[in-house]
């Protein structure tokens, strides 16, 4: 085996280790359309994912979408198949998979140039992203790709949001302060879990004063989907996982510096 295509392959196999691959498979099977990476195997995308961003391409790329790779950037490597062309029983030729090679790529955050077709979301000031901070998680900005809004991922210690409505920020910030009570998260979409985490942005969302239809409009068929799931009605589901909701609350809610709402000012 090639020895670099080894080097890739083992990295993967260590983040099997980990049990770092669920999660990176889970979003990688929804890529961004219409850019070059949404044509790779969902390998080089899990690759892709690991390496911390959205959009990688070639050199050359770049240069063709007028963006150029920063001085001193690293690149980092996917797998591209090689063909031969081979004769079949019935003479006639036909290409056959020979093997593997490395190709390098480079991230789209380690390029300038041009802005890009997609559109960047650019964050408003969420509030209590100072308890993300203080936690040590990054919160960042991804290009949408209309299968989900945003994530929470716990090895990369980050929020990536593909919207700037407050309430997909408080959800993937509830899905953090969950691991936290509980140790850790189980992989993938987890009905309760993610009941708790829509449940608790929707109190943040009433905690810190935001309300409506903006905020709190597909709340219920979303909880209503992953309770059917566990054969409850929606408010079985929540009274269960109330005490857990709770302290995914307090916990986000602990310390100074954070305007909330009392029952009072919520009345008003």
């Amino acid at each position: 085996m090639n020895a670099n295509v080894k080097v890739v392959l083992d990295s993967i196999l260590e983040k099997f280790k980990s049990g770092a691959v669920p999660e990176a498979v889970a979003y990688t099977m929804f890529p961004i359309p219409d850019l070059p990476s949404s044509h790779w195997s969902i390998l080089n995308r899990t690759i892709m994912f690991f390496a911390g961003t959205q959009d990688a391409r070639g050199y050359r790329q770049w240069q063709s979408s007028n963006r150029y790779v920063k001085k001193g950037s690293k690149s980092f490597t996917i797998l591209v198949p090689y063909f031969k062309k081979v004769e079949d029983d019935s003479g006639e030729e036909k290409e056959a998979l020979s093997g593997f090679g490395c190709c390098p790529v480079f991230r789209v955050e380690d390029t300038d140039g041009e802005p890009l077709d997609y559109q960047q979301i650019y964050l408003p000031e969420l509030p209590l992203i100072e308890r993300a901070e203080q936690w040590g998680i990054s919160v960042k900005a991804i290009p949408g790709n209309y299968s989900y809004r945003g994530y929470y991922s716990s090895n990369r210690k980050e929020i990536a949001l593909a919207t700037d409505e407050e309430c997909v920020f408080f959800h993937e910030l509830a899905h953090c302060a969950h691991e936290k009570v509980k140790g850790a998260l189980k992989s993938g979409q987890d009905s309760l879990q993610e009941i708790v985490a829509e449940l608790s942005a929707q109190a943040l969302c009433l905690i810190v004063g935001k309300s409506g239809e903006k905020y709190l409009g597909n709340s219920f068929r979303y909880i209503e989907a992953y309770a059917e799931n566990l054969s409850m009605s929606p408010y079985i589901a929540c009274i269960k996982m109330l005490n857990e909701t709770e302290k995914v609350l307090s916990l986000i809610l602990q310390g100074k510096g954070i305007d909330v709402q009392t029952p009072e000012r919520l009345a008003a």
